[in-house]
């Protein structure tokens, strides 16, 4: 009897525990969004972003010699090839920036330059020589030579490194300052430290200058890691993208800062901080290029900090760019980190 008595009050005991947790856990905001929401969001971003609709026509380049202006009048009346002609140096850039997936050379044999670890070079070197096949006749086919180029630039980790560097920077300044700040906060150290002789906006901006010291460690060894682990150079200045990777630092602190500026508990700003970082991380660009989502949220997507970060890293990175032709971007990350931490020292909770 006694034994079964146990046995009732075991399987209570586990029920009434049981029952608390699940309790706790529909109580809890960002163990919900987690659980349903983000699965939800993602789902929708990604569907999105690969929705079914035609195939994307195929951009190719002819290399302007003799032949160059026939071999394009072939290829531009097959309504899914787009084709300009382009000198050799040019076209080879536009090959190795992804701006086209081929280069046709003419000549006999027509040779076709592609770089075979990217898919869409591999379905425009298939389509383009049915185009040309068809127009020479299947009795007296043309001979060809592919030259495939594994151009630097153009591999797909060269475009994911730029935005890997982007995702590390929000994340670790979302959450390494948001959350240390409200940890602070509800062990009451910042209204121990509102109560000495100090400038509130010093204490704000020390975690800026912490931060910014940090990336200017971090982002050379991501750099260094990416050279000698999968050959990812930098074509355009170094310095140049320590700079923006700095300003992007800074801009993602402010954002910290933001996020706890009126949070109470760890729960809350966690959740803040998942608002903030979500969109970004489903719409930036980090993963897959951001020209997938629709026209009409094209501004707003632009708008994004991480999206300009990652934009102004990957032209310095692949294409070499200068300041002058990342200006917009490093405009709106200079917007973003102004407006962040001002509005933060405004409405920060001190006690």
């Amino acid at each position: 009897m006694s034994s079964g008595n146990s046995g009732s009050h075991r399987f209570s005991a586990l029920w009434q525990l049981t029952l608390a947790r699940w309790r706790g856990f529909f109580r809890e905001p960002s163990a919900l969004f987690w659980s349903f929401g983000f699965p939800l969001l993602l789902s929708t971003a990604l569907g999105i972003a690969f929705r079914n609709r035609p195939p994307e026509p195929v951009f190719a380049a002819v290399e302007s010699r003799a032949g160059a202006d026939d071999v394009r009048a072939a290829l531009s009346g097959h309504p899914d090839v787009r084709v300009r002609v382009l000198a050799a140096v040019p076209a080879f850039d536009a090959l190795r920036t992804g701006r086209v997936a081929i280069v046709v050379v003419p000549g006999t044999p027509v040779t076709y330059q592609y770089d075979a670890t990217r898919p869409e070079s591999r379905v425009a070197r298939l389509l383009v020589d049915e185009v040309l096949q068809r127009r020479s006749g299947r009795n007296d086919a043309r001979a060809t030579v592919d030259s495939r180029v594994t151009a630097p630039g153009a591999r797909y980790i060269d475009w994911l490194i730029p935005g890997l560097i982007g995702l590390g920077l929000m994340s670790s300044g979302l959450w390494g300052i948001g959350f240390t700040l409200v940890d602070m906060r509800t062990r009451k150290l910042i209204k121990r430290l509102v109560a000495t002789p100090m400038r509130r906006s010093d204490f704000l901006a020390s975690f800026v200058v912490m931060r910014s010291a940090f990336v200017l460690i971090e982002v050379p060894i991501l750099l260094v890691f990416a050279r000698v682990a999968f050959g990812v150079g930098v074509r355009g200045s170094v310095v140049l993208v320590l700079a923006i990777a700095l300003l992007g630092g800074i801009v993602f602190a402010g954002l910290g800062l933001l996020a706890a500026s009126r949070a109470e508990n760890t729960q809350t700003v966690s959740g803040l901080i998942n608002i903030m970082s979500l969109p970004m991380f489903l719409l930036s660009g980090v993963f897959f290029p951001s020209e997938r989502f629709p026209d009409a949220i094209q501004p707003v997507v632009r708008a994004l900090p991480l999206s300009a970060l990652n934009s102004a890293m990957r032209s310095v990175m692949i294409d070499g760019a200068v300041v002058a032709q990342v200006a917009v971007p490093l405009g709106i990350l200079v917007a973003w980190s102004i407006a962040s931490f001002v509005t933060a020292l405004a409405i920060f909770r001190w006690r």
